[in-house]
């Protein structure tokens, strides 16, 4: 049983949710997100609730019927408020520059590294933090995953790109006599 997936989704003023066969539809102020559902979770709107419950009582649909309810959950919040992730470049001449739908880094390489940015992504960058936001929150946190896998953070002097809220656990240095 699972504990996340017995429990109905609320479905907020301004929210709209539909569901056509397999397919979930939240639309919002922020924008619209779909999503297809596995045929082994029954997935209606009952009472201003979105409720789920699996056709076939087995692990898999038990684990399959938590992860569905998480994803509409967070697809309900996200078309409310939007999801935001914040990254710091740390580095002498370490920066980031924001183009239309590009964004350049400078991290130390010999070249410039260039990234596309999604058009659901709004991305912002000002004195070395660069600040990803969006209504699907796969994909924001997907994009800066890849953005930090450029030049992840190394331990001894703490150069690359971290998140806001990340530790770096640092290294001492070489010894001198």
């Amino acid at each position: 049983m699972s504990r996340i997936g017995k429990n109905p989704i609320a479905i907020p003023a301004k929210t709209e949710v539909k569901i056509v066969g397999n397919t979930v539809t939240v639309k919002g102020p922020l924008g619209e997100l779909v999503r297809e559902v596995s045929p082994a979770i029954k997935v209606e709107i009952v009472d201003g609730n979105v409720i789920l419950t699996p056709v076939k009582k087995n692990l898999e649909n038990s684990a399959l019927w938590g992860t569905y309810a998480s994803h509409i959950r967070n697809m309900v919040e996200g078309v409310n408020k939007a999801y935001e992730k914040k990254l710091i470049i740390e580095g002498i001449g370490y920066k980031a520059d924001i183009k239309g739908d590009e964004m350049t880094l400078n991290v130390g390489f010999s070249h410039q590294v260039k990234i596309k940015i999604p058009k659901t992504l709004k991305v912002t960058q000002e004195k070395g933090v660069i600040t990803i936001s969006g209504c699907d929150k796969e994909l924001v946190g997907r994009f800066t995953a890849e953005t930090r896998a450029v030049k992840k953070p190394e331990p001894y002097k703490g150069k690359g790109i971290r998140y806001s809220d990340e530790v770096i656990r640092r290294k001492e240095g070489k010894k001198t006599a």
